[in-house]
């Protein structure tokens, strides 16, 4: 199918095909100046405008900066970006949607604030994965953040178990950029990021992470953590009851104004002072 032949409601990718050759058309800029910018074939280009490629978040943040744009790309990835098991793949779009977010991990850094690398190490744990799987999965993730860079970004709130400070997942240097990208988004007006000491001991925040979804239109939504299939629902019920657990965990953590310190403090043993 030729690009100008492309239907933009085929499908998340050819929309974002379709939506690549108009910004590209207006400013008047060829395929030829993209790929030269971006560091990539001018083939890849074209197969990305007509759908037949997946595009990554490198790729499109190269394209936003040469084209002008704010955000007109980048907002389709996590739609584009599709891994993962089926039953997860509805949660990026109620994310996107959100007007809040709300989220407890008493194991890992919550998704939306991992590094590239934190998230490849994470993920090649899982039994028999290929690197290309982990790639894929990465960037589906990172993809995600793109929520962050919207006009209107939504408020989000993670709380997360002291213990996910000191567990050194992908080793030291990994941790070290992880922690670091913490401070960073700490200064960002819409994120904040508590801590719940270890010696609180919150057995309520044992039971697994969970993420809160409140949408302008449309139901609000929860996304569970299990060892086997995760659940998005928005049954009221299990809304409700996921609600008050936040709230519940929520009470044993340090102060917003202490986590800075805090994470510096863990990144002493990670070989920074």
């Amino acid at each position: 199918m030729a690009a100008s032949e492309l239907d933009p409601g085929a499908s998340p990718l050819a929309l974002f095909g379709a939506e690549l050759r108009r910004l590209r058309d207006e400013r008047g800029v060829t395929q030829e100046e993209i790929a030269d910018y971006a560091h990539v074939s001018k083939s890849l280009v074209s197969q990305i405008e007509n759908a037949k490629r997946t595009p990554q978040r490198d790729f499109t943040e190269q394209v936003e900066s040469l084209l002008g744009l704010k955000g007109d790309l980048l907002r389709l990835l996590p739609l584009v970006i599709k891994s993962g098991p089926t039953w997860f793949r509805q949660w990026p779009k109620i994310e996107a949607d959100a007007h809040t977010l709300r989220t407890w991990q008493p194991l890992v850094v919550p998704g939306l604030l991992q590094t590239r690398n934190y998230a490849r190490a994470i993920l090649s744990g899982q039994p028999g994965i290929s690197n290309e799987r982990v790639d894929e999965e990465a960037e589906a993730r990172l993809a995600r953040q793109v929520v962050f860079d919207r006009p209107e970004p939504p408020m989000y709130a993670a709380v997360i178990d002291e213990g996910v400070l000191l567990r050194p997942i992908g080793g030291a240097e990994v941790m070290r950029q992880q922690l670091d990208h913490l401070l960073k988004l700490l200064a960002h007006p819409c994120i904040t990021l508590q801590i719940v000491p270890m010696a609180a001991v919150p057995t309520i925040g044992l039971l697994g992470g969970f993420v809160i979804a409140q949408l302008l239109q449309g139901p609000d939504a929860v996304y569970l953590d299990s060892a086997a299939d995760g659940e998005v629902t928005d049954r009221v019920d299990r809304v409700r009851t996921v609600s008050v657990r936040f709230d519940a965990i929520r009470s044993y953590a340090r102060p917003v104004n202490e986590t800075a310190d805090a994470i510096r403090e863990k990144m002493v043993m990670y070989g920074r002072d």
